[in-house]
């Protein structure tokens, strides 16, 4: 079933960015462009940027003490979870009975959030592709939050790129394996392309440029396209063709498949260890 969609511009009260690096800043220029309003956003961070304080000059308050930042609709911590610890108690004056708590912070369960600051809190796991608009976030909510509230945390999320909801928080797991962890796979795989290139006798350079348009285009392709991966992967595989034969050693024994096995079972692994 769908999410409710609430515009930005509709969510009546404060929202405050908790932390704003590179994903916390990608969300804060992600809700601008679409329309939430400079004076309604707060921004919590102890060594802002120069990008940061620029926002900051079109409206954003930047550092405001807890009583000036009015009704909080929402909290958005975007936090290293390592800091979190200490950060969270100093945020809890924020939070009212009905704020919002929105966490994208990895690893971080619900039981923690909840135990550190409280609110009605939305578990996220985003990735590094929301920087340009593109990413895929994951959110779980905890048990009482309500309808507008999931329809607010959506519009939040969707800021940076998709978002897809699921209702057991044990997925996470997996989802930080497969998406919050995934696009480093995909960097390999243009790093050892361009690798394996050198080593058939191409130019560093030439073989680094092929890596990079081979694997932004053909996922610019799977974006666009209506078809699976598979069915993408045979429509490029001629029978007894070159790219068969990169196919027979990549799909054979101890390859892709299984390589990609063990390293998602082993981000899942570390996932889980952290949350503890």
């Amino acid at each position: 079933m769908a999410e409710p969609q609430t515009p930005l511009a509709n969510i009546s009260g404060t929202v405050v960015l908790a932390g704003a690096g590179k994903m916390g800043g990608a969300l804060l220029t992600g809700w601008l462009a679409r329309g939430l309003n400079p004076k309604r956003v707060a921004v919590i961070e102890p060594h802002p940027s120069d990008d940061i304080r620029a926002v900051a000059a079109t409206g954003v308050r930047l550092n405001p003490a807890a009583k000036d930042a009015g009704a909080v609709a929402a909290l958005v911590l975007a936090v290293k979870p390592q800091t979190f610890g200490n950060a969270g108690p100093a945020l809890r004056p924020l939070i009212g009975p009905s704020t919002l708590v929105v966490s994208i912070m990895a690893g971080t369960t619900i039981a923690v959030l909840d135990a550190v600051c409280g609110g009605n809190i939305v578990r996220a796991m985003p990735n590094t592709p929301a920087a340009i608009g593109r990413g895929i976030t994951v959110a779980v909510a905890a048990k009482g939050v309500n309808e507008e509230q999931r329809a607010t945390a959506d519009a939040l999320l969707r800021a940076t790129g998709a978002v897809e909801w699921i209702d057991d928080e044990a997925l996470m797991d997996a989802v930080t394996a497969v998406s919050g962890s995934g696009p480093a796979y995909v960097f390999l795989l243009a790093e050892e392309l361009a690798r394996a290139g050198v080593t058939a006798g191409l130019p560093a350079d030439l073989a680094a440029r092929l890596a990079r348009e081979t694997v932004a285009g053909s996922g610019e392709l799977l974006h666009r396209s209506d078809l699976d991966a598979a069915t993408l992967r045979q429509n490029v595989t001629s029978p007894g063709g070159t790219t068969a034969a990169a196919l027979s050693v990549l799909m054979g024994e101890n390859g892709m498949k299984e390589l990609m096995t063990r390293a998602v079972a082993a981000a899942a692994a570390r996932s889980r260890e952290l949350a503890k």
